[in-house]
């Protein structure tokens, strides 16, 4: 009788050494919390997201696991809403909407968008995948953010130095006069989180160039937005967390709106959320901070 127990601890004991390293060995690649820092999941992210008229993707501009789930969450709202889905990105400028638009129409080649289009250096790990995606399934894309030569311009000499554009260049951008809160808390924090030499020679025109953006896009989203359908627009998480930047632009325009925001963020840690983490968004995509990186 003791050597079959023998024999069976020494079976099972293994066994269970076995499942506790497994357990063990299990590393996710993200979790998703609530505002409130409960944990959720991509089926509760999914259903909200059909209920909305405007949902912000906030990304990490260089996570894998990020546009994996832009691309995920793109494919699955265009089969759940009946193809009741358009599509936008700040990685896009509104003077190239006219290339994007041949583009996705097939009226140009792949080859020449690609040479002629200001595209960012990830582009085509993260972001030609979405456009693909548009361009197969007649899905309207915009190009949302404004052309960088104008918020270098805003950096330089504020909102004023916008007045002396040609009509062409102001039909590029929010109208003027574009409003502006200083308070903002994130505008504020634009100047907070620089160094102190570089505070030195800082100018209030810094957050400025950030808010011309932000205005930019939600001008851009409300003038592509059709009622009925869900507009998806991709952009860094700066962009739009605590219901700031864009969203607070699209809130002055449109107060009816309902708008779901997602955040992301790393951590060593993703057994929970911080509570500085709290609030910033919806949901909360969070990765681990060891994440491989795209660029």
């Amino acid at each position: 009788m003791n050597k079959t127990l023998n024999s069976l601890r020494l079976l099972v004991i293994p066994g269970v050494i076995f499942i506790l390293v497994s357990l063990k060995a299990d590393k996710p690649a993200y979790k998703i919390f609530t505002s409130k820092g409960h944990e959720s999941n991509y089926d509760d992210l999914l259903h909200d997201a059909k209920k909305a008229d405007i949902v912000f993707f906030g990304e990490q501009h260089n996570d894998p696991i990020c546009h994996w789930l832009e691309y995920e969450l793109a494919c699955d709202l265009y089969r759940e809403t009946c193809k009741n889905l358009i599509i936008g990105a700040e990685m896009f400028e509104t003077d190239n909407q006219l290339l994007l638009d041949e583009y996705l129409r097939g009226n140009i080649q792949e080859k020449n968008f690609e040479a002629e289009a200001k595209l960012w250096p990830n582009y085509k790990t993260d972001y030609k995948p979405l456009l693909t995606l548009a361009r197969d399934s007649g899905i309207i894309f915009v190009a949302t953010n404004i052309p960088r030569r104008y918020a270098t311009l805003v950096n330089n000499k504020g909102f004023e130095g916008l007045q002396n554009l040609d009509p062409q260049a102001k039909a590029l951008i929010a109208p003027l006069p574009v409003i502006y809160d200083p308070e903002l808390p994130g505008y504020k924090k634009i100047l907070e989180s620089m160094g102190d030499d570089a505070k030195e020679h800082a100018s209030d025109n810094i957050p400025k160039a950030q808010a011309i953006k932000d205005a930019t896009m939600a001008w851009s989203i409300l003038s592509h937005y059709q009622k009925g359908k869900v507009f998806l627009h991709f952009n860094g998480s700066y962009h739009s967390d605590n219901y700031e930047g864009i969203v607070w632009y699209l809130k002055q325009a449109n107060p009816n709106l309902k708008i779901m925001t997602i955040s992301s963020e790393e951590q060593a840690d993703l057994s929970k959320l911080p509570e500085k983490s709290e609030g910033i968004a919806d949901y909360i995509l969070v990765v681990p901070e060891s994440m491989t990186k795209t660029r």
